[in-house]
């Protein structure tokens, strides 16, 4: 039995196809971890939605910010951005299993020594905290109160955390770090309109991974949505996005023994 964690996909079935071959998965003894942003962007989500569908208890994927923005296009399709590729799922005969399935995904796994998140954790939280409330969010995301919080969903505020924090402000602070945080400032105020390498973030800020006494290094996390920041591996950080939407690889790591695998997606 062999774990592999995977990259962004962002709708690149055929890639993820070919890289399941090249790793030999095979799903009987195997087990997938994929770090987010199933959907959107690129070709072909409706087939790849189906596939991991059909793949099963295999795949463990948490969810990116991607993947909540198909569930809050399909409440109000005017929520749609130019660039979206997600009309082929919205006009599917099983669009309705396919996002109760979304639905029921995570926002953070742990198992072990390792940790799956798609985009980052607050400094000040610790692995057993970011589960907790990962799992709160979860059971709002997934049940009869999604709706009201999807229109609450996004926004840059709160841009940090307080323990004080209740309803649909406290949801969306850990929804932000957990699906769109890539830089903060050394005390954890988020900061989301940075994108770029991590060699040009501006004065003030640094990636959330090194902020100083930061409570979740004790695990291994592996993430994915920077792609400016690319493959990045230290002893308890694994990061994935090697931009296979944009002409890179798509990467995928054997936790096991941390040996590589890269896709080139031309």
């Amino acid at each position: 039995m062999a774990t592999f964690a995977i990259g962004d996909l962002q709708g690149c079935h055929r890639q993820f196809q070919q890289l399941l071959e090249l790793i030999g998965f095979n799903p009987s003894r195997d087990k997938l971890w994929l770090v987010g942003d199933i959907v959107n962007r690129g070709p072909d989500s409706l087939p790849l939605l189906r596939t991991l569908m059909q793949l099963g208890e295999a795949v463990i994927t948490v969810l990116g910010n991607h993947d909540l923005h198909l569930l809050q296009v399909a409440l109000e399709p005017s929520r749609q951005c130019p660039g979206d590729t997600l009309q082929p799922i919205l006009d599917a005969p099983d669009k309705q299993a396919l996002l109760d399935w979304l639905r029921q995904q995570r926002l953070f796994h742990v198992e072990d020594e390792y940790a799956l998140v798609h985009a980052g954790l607050l400094p000040c939280w610790t692995i057993e905290q970011a589960l907790g409330l990962a799992q709160e969010v979860e059971a709002v995301i997934g049940g009869d109160r999604f709706p009201d919080f999807a229109q609450e969903m996004y926004g840059n505020q709160p841009d940090d955390w307080q323990n004080a924090l209740q309803g649909y402000a406290r949801w969306r602070v850990i929804v932000n770090a957990m699906t769109r945080l890539r830089v903060c400032s050394p005390a954890g105020k988020m900061n989301f309109s940075y994108k770029g390498d991590p060699a040009t973030i501006p004065a003030g800020l640094i990636p959330w991974f090194d902020a100083p006494g930061r409570a979740s290094r004790d695990a291994t996390i592996v993430f994915g949505h920077w792609s400016a920041l690319g493959l990045h591996i230290q002893r308890n950080l694994i990061a994935l996005d090697t931009g296979c939407l944009w002409g890179g690889c798509l990467t995928a790591v054997r936790l096991e023994d941390r040996k590589l695998f890269h896709l080139p997606c031309a």
